[in-house]
């Protein structure tokens, strides 16, 4: 069992200041930032049961917030992808600034419409190293999918038939690094057996593939 430090981080940005986990193991050198769906949080169980895997392969996690209560009790906020994004841009700022932090390479993990924010981020900031979609929504972020250069990993459930096309149409748009990962009988949520197990391996094996210290690539 690797030791975890785990924080409760409280990360101020423009105009409002989001709650946030972090848990980074010992000997650490890369921080996967968690972007939640719509109606979901950082106590997400199906992300932190993500997260939680990581840790125990040696990558750092943050699972933060996007919205504030009040902005989350305004339902529409949950799809303005561009908000969402920025926010996620935003606390990657505030992250590299951290000075423990600095040498970290940076991943993102987006699930339903976080995962389009995920993108729409990762299609601007060149320093984001891997994205892993689960259950996503690329084609919300569809005019962004082009300008992605993350190595992006898209997992969709084989019973989340109308989520699989979009998942499939989007695939295309996407000049990276790319795969699209179908688990068997998986629905939206993974909920049934072994699903979600599934899911942590194929993330962690992707972020572990492409969140290495730069200098092995030197």
């Amino acid at each position: 069992m690797r030791v975890v430090n785990k924080d409760l981080l409280f990360i101020p940005l423009n105009n409002v200041q989001l709650k946030g986990d972090i848990a980074i193991p010992k000997d650490a050198h890369s921080l996967v930032l968690f972007a939640h769906g719509s109606g979901s949080s950082r106590l997400s169980p199906r992300n932190q049961m993500v997260a939680s895997y990581l840790n125990d392969h040696g990558i750092g996690t943050l699972l933060f917030d996007l919205l504030t209560y009040d902005e989350d009790r305004n339902f529409q906020n949950r799809f303005e992808i561009q908000l969402l994004a920025s926010r996620l841009k935003e606390a990657t700022k505030w992250v590299q600034q951290q000075k423990m932090y600095q040498s970290f390479r940076i991943g993102y993990f987006g699930a339903s419409t976080g995962a389009a924010a995920a993108l729409s981020a990762a299609s601007e900031l060149p320093e984001i190293a891997a994205v892993v979609s689960r259950g996503g929504r690329p084609d919300l972020a569809m005019k962004d999918l082009p300008f992605v250069k993350a190595p992006t990993l898209l997992l969709v459930g084989g019973a989340d038939k109308e989520v699989l096309k979009l998942n499939q149409r989007a695939f295309l748009s996407l000049n990276c690094e790319k795969k699209l990962e179908v688990v068997p009988g998986a629905s939206h949520l993974f909920e049934e057996k072994g699903a979600m197990e599934k899911v942590c391996v194929l993330a962690a094996t992707w972020f572990e593939m492409h969140l290495q210290p730069l200098e092995l690539y030197e």
